[in-house]
């Protein structure tokens, strides 16, 4: 059974320094389990690592899609069982790193996801998007409710994607999406290692990265984006993108766009570090304010690359 290390949890607690590390000590290559981070040209709203800062360490499912490309968590499991295979044949140590929890289990657990071979009908998909630019997303979620009240209580209102993908596979099956249960298999040895950190200091290390990100030009980067698409476009609903389209529009000042920005992120963080305690297995360990901490978690892949 190939060997998978996954490091989750929330932005901003040092998940990337860490892969680095464990990558060289390891003999590792990363492959980034951020939904996100697929999409080129869009480096500093998602928090991206550049080429120079990889530490020569391989990195895999970063800038491999344009903008106007759907990346699917079915399109992830295919591209990341495919990556863990070729690493694993080289004699190297998968590493995935991001926080995109529902991604991640799809993947370590190999959910079905309702039929993978289920190819999703483009109209269908345009319609129900289309349904919420003219309406609200709160109104499409309405829509879900009616015909799949348990999927709509999973599904947040602002996930758009996911609301449009449970509304297809009704239309396309005649079943609810919530129907579709996934069983979870054993089809790696995963080694999950979590990064927290106390709630106000994560969240004020939050606040601090967006700060970041607009000094780095994260307003422009927004800007091309909408430009070319913004909402229109996969990769244009995004945190950190997302909130500048009011205020490109006239509808909204600057300082209130980065106040939602941070609200939304503290926000996904929250939900995040939920799915992960409720979904997952995860080793729980907090690098902020415990650096030592760091030679646990070396400990702990150690005994755990030696078990067979």
């Amino acid at each position: 059974m190939e060997k998978v290390l996954a490091i989750v949890g929330p932005t901003a607690v040092g998940k990337t320094n860490l892969s680095l590390t464990i990558a060289t000590q390891f003999n590792g290559e990363i492959i980034s389990g951020d939904s996100m981070q697929v999409y080129r040209n869009l480096d500093i709203g998602t928090a991206k690592i550049l080429s120079e800062e990889r530490h020569g360490i391989t990195h895999h499912l970063i800038d491999i899609c344009n903008i106007d490309q759907r990346f699917s968590v079915a399109d992830f499991k295919k591209a990341a069982s495919k990556q863990i295979h070729q690493i694993t044949e080289k004699g190297k140590l998968p590493i995935i790193v991001g926080g995109t929890g529902f991604y991640l289990q799809a993947l370590l657990a190999d959910f079905s996801l309702g039929n993978d071979t289920y190819e999703p009908q483009e109209q269908v998909r345009t319609k129900w998007h289309t349904y919420a630019r003219t309406h609200s997303q709160q109104q499409l979620w309405e829509k879900l409710k009616e015909i799949d009240p348990q999927a709509a209580t999973k599904i947040p209102v602002t996930n758009e994607v996911r609301v449009v993908r449970a509304l297809e596979v009704y239309e396309k099956t005649g079943e609810q999406f919530s129907a579709q249960h996934d069983e979870q298999k054993q089809k790696y040895d995963v080694l999950l290692i979590g990064l927290n950190t106390d709630r106000k200091l994560l969240y004020d290390r939050i606040n601090l990265r967006v700060d970041q990100m607009i000094a780095a030009g994260l307003e422009q980067e927004a800007l091309r984006l909408f430009r070319q698409g913004g909402s229109d476009l996969p990769a244009g609903k995004g945190i950190g993108y997302r909130e500048w389209y009011p205020y490109f529009n006239h509808q909204l000042s600057k300082t209130a766009v980065i106040a939602q920005i941070k609200q939304d992120s503290r926000n996904y963080a929250k939900r995040q570090l939920t799915w992960f305690r409720n979904k997952m297995r995860v080793n729980w360990f907090d690098l902020i304010q415990h650096p030592e901490e760091e030679q646990q978690i070396i400990t702990e892949i150690k005994n755990w690359i030696g078990r067979n």
